[in-house]
């Protein structure tokens, strides 16, 4: 059976209809010239075909694998409160995207309380140790305290200036904001990619589990799966051509930059990882993925588009090209097929002129 982009009889009907292929003498008003009328590629043809040369290339191998998309691991942030309470206000939606900085929940706490008020009872030690202080140097200038008494009222000073400082820092670290509440937010860039929180929830921050999970998705990785029958043909660097369910026409381009040299002990398969941009963030993670692995080997062999074989009779053909008038069928033995390339193992040699497009028309009309 032919192969071909089209049916047979769609791809003859314009060619009959145009006069594509054309001979020197109308077979229609001289019959008995029809079998030895010259064959020759009219001037429409010739615009319609398109020609490739034979030439030396890299072989290249492929090897397909399945995967899962998941997000960036080192652009992927689990958010944990620092603090246990009640979530009194919640900001964002699994899947929302979030800004650097963004409130994700508003959350009211016992804790935030107590650190207030050790803050407020460490700025009215402070106003007091200066006072103190302030007094026992008059005291001292009118003889009336010692030295001692000055040294440390000015030691009690500094502790309470300390104990200050020390509730400010602790008080910026949990973000607390005037009206008492400590307000968690978005450390990175990115989607929301799990969410184990309510509204309204109770928490304690000794044993609860991230609230959040903040993924930036500019870049992605696939995890694929390789058996241990292909292990050697996977290395880092190799290119990977990536398509997914969701858009089977879409090609996403990639490399893997990661090999883990172990294998899984259930299911006999060792992961590679692939990292793709991610423009528009088409790719979601838990997406399922077909990665076609292309590498390339030292050895070189003949090489034509696929789209040029013609396959007929369980045989493979393509069309040599000399001139319009000097077109031969040529039966060629084909290694193997990878992509858009067929690599030849006999039957042309370098430098020949093939048809690559619309062949089958010149191959019907010569081997009708």
């Amino acid at each position: 059976m032919l192969r071909a982009s089209r049916p047979l009889s769609a791809l003859l009907l314009p060619l009959a209809a145009a006069g594509l292929l054309s001979s020197c003498t109308d077979s229609d008003a001289n019959p008995a010239a029809e079998d030895t009328q010259p064959f020759a590629l009219s001037d429409t043809m010739m615009k319609d075909i398109r020609l490739d040369t034979v030439r030396a290339e890299p072989v290249r191998d492929e090897l397909t694998l399945s995967g899962q998309i998941t997000s960036n691991g080192d652009k992927t942030v689990q958010v944990f409160p620092l603090v246990g309470g009640v979530v009194e206000r919640l900001n964002v939606e699994l899947g929302d995207h979030v800004q650097k900085g963004q409130v994700l929940a508003v959350i009211r706490s016992g804790e935030i309380a107590d650190l207030q008020n050790q803050s407020a009872t460490a700025g009215t030690d402070l106003d007091i140790a200066r006072k103190n202080l302030a007094v026992a140097e008059d005291q001292f200038q009118s003889g009336l305290a010692s030295e001692r008494e000055v040294t440390l009222a000015r030691k009690e000073l500094q502790k309470a200036q300390s104990n200050v400082g020390k509730s400010r820092k602790q008080l910026s670290v949990y973000g607390v904001s005037a009206d008492g509440t400590y307000t968690l937010r978005a450390p990175i860039s990115g989607f929301i990619t799990e969410k184990n929180v309510t509204d309204h929830m109770q928490f304690n921050a000794d044993n609860v589990q991230n609230l959040f999970t903040v993924s930036n998705l500019d870049d992605v990785w696939i995890m694929a799966n390789v058996f241990e029958s292909d292990i050697t043909k996977v290395k880092e660097g190799y290119q990977a051509d990536v398509t997914t369910l969701a858009y089977p026409d879409k090609h996403f381009q990639g490399r893997i930059d990661k090999v883990f040299n172990v294998l899984d002990p259930q299911a006999k398969v060792m992961k590679v990882r692939v990292r793709l941009a991610n423009p528009g963030y088409l790719l979601k993670p838990e997406m399922l993925a077909r990665i076609n692995v292309l590498n390339t080997e030292d050895a070189r062999m003949l090489a034509v588009p696929s789209e040029s074989v013609i396959f007929d009779k369980d045989r493979n053909y393509v069309m040599v090209y000399r001139d319009r008038k000097n077109v031969e069928t040529r039966e060629v033995k084909i290694d193997k097929t990878v992509g858009d390339v067929s690599y030849v193992a006999s039957g042309l040699k370098a430098g020949d002129v093939i048809i690559a497009k619309n062949q089958l028309l010149v191959y019907d009309e010569l081997n009708d």
